[in-house]
């Protein structure tokens, strides 16, 4: 009796073990592109090709959307990026590219925070400066099983869980001022604003309200009294400290006129006076360019708006 026991045991134990064999658990590879394909199919996406680059290893897809030129991107090379992405459970979206702006070398993308699939695929897939893609990018390239952000995994926009696979856009700029101005020239249609000149510099201004003073008045020797603000194209304000408490700008303190960015003082001495009311959009290159003061919420190559109500002005003795 105790040998058949021990038989039967034997037997039991060999089908379990069957059993295990054909539930094998798959490897991240299998998952993620079992959820990149699940990912295509559910939104319809086509013209997506798999990344073949170094033996087929990665696992990404992508669709180039605008070659771009000249020569081939090296990790050494500085570039200025914009990007947008979202996890493909759809509980992380971030499509602001005034706030996802990259400036740095190409191989310090994964170090600055951003996945290894998306600096493997600017260099592999997109290439060239000037240059769109959308990348689908495999978790195990992406923010792996710790995921990124902070708060529950269940929040949206806070954090991307574990695991999860991420669609990205990306555009590698190759003409900053051009990408500067179509941003501003976008912002000018959104906003349904109207009225705006462009200088031969690339400044955009609006005089809302015409001085009561000579325009030419102010200039780097000029005592300036004025109100303003500052803001971001996406509406994210940098500077709203004389809002509404008029600030002086005086050389012998603050170096006055010459001591703002020359969007600003391209604006504010070529069509300004005392009582005027102004607008002015101003391109990255007339602004902090890749050099934004530190501690600001300004991005490198970020296009500035500033709102200026000119006050007074007193030229020094």
């Amino acid at each position: 009796m105790k040998q058949k026991i021990f038989t039967f045991l034997l037997i039991a134990a060999a089908g379990l073990s069957a059993c295990r064999k054909d539930t094998v658990d798959p490897t991240i590879k299998e998952y993620d592109e079992t959820q990149i394909q699940n990912y295509i199919a559910a939104n319809s996406l086509t013209g997506f090709i798999r990344d073949t680059v170094g033996g087929d290893t990665t696992g990404m897809y992508y669709k180039i959307i605008n070659p771009g030129s000249g020569p081939n991107l090296e990790y050494s090379d500085r570039l200025s990026l914009v990007f947008t992405l979202k996890s493909f459970d759809g509980k992380y979206t971030s499509s602001d590219t005034i706030a996802n702006h990259f400036y740095d070398y190409l191989g310090h993308l994964a170090q600055d925070g951003l996945p290894k699939g998306l600096q493997t695929g600017i260099f592999n897939l997109l290439k060239h400066k000037g240059a769109s893609m959308r990348l689908l990018v495999p978790s195990h390239l992406a923010y792996g099983k710790a995921g990124y952000g902070t708060g529950s995994v269940t929040n949206v926009n806070t954090r991307i869980a574990g695991n999860q696979s991420l669609e990205y856009y990306v555009h590698v700029i190759g003409d900053q001022p051009a990408y500067d101005d179509l941003v501003i020239r976008n912002y000018l249609t959104a906003n349904s604003l109207s009225g705006y000149t462009k200088t031969t510099s690339g400044l955009y201004y609006k005089v809302i309200t015409p001085g009561t003073g000579v325009v030419g008045e102010i200039n780097d020797l000029s005592i300036v009294t004025t109100t303003y603000t500052g803001a971001l194209l996406n509406g994210v304000s940098f500077d709203e400290a004389s809002k509404t408490t008029a600030y002086i700008f005086t050389p012998a303190i603050s170096d006055g006129l010459a001591g703002l960015v020359k969007g600003v003082k391209e604006g504010l001495e070529d069509h300004a006076a005392a009582g005027t009311s102004i607008s002015l959009l101003i391109p990255s290159g007339l602004g902090y360019g890749n050099t934004p003061p530190s501690g600001s919420s300004i991005p490198s190559f970020a296009p500035l708006r500033f709102e200026f109500q000119i006050t007074t002005v007193t030229k020094l003795e």
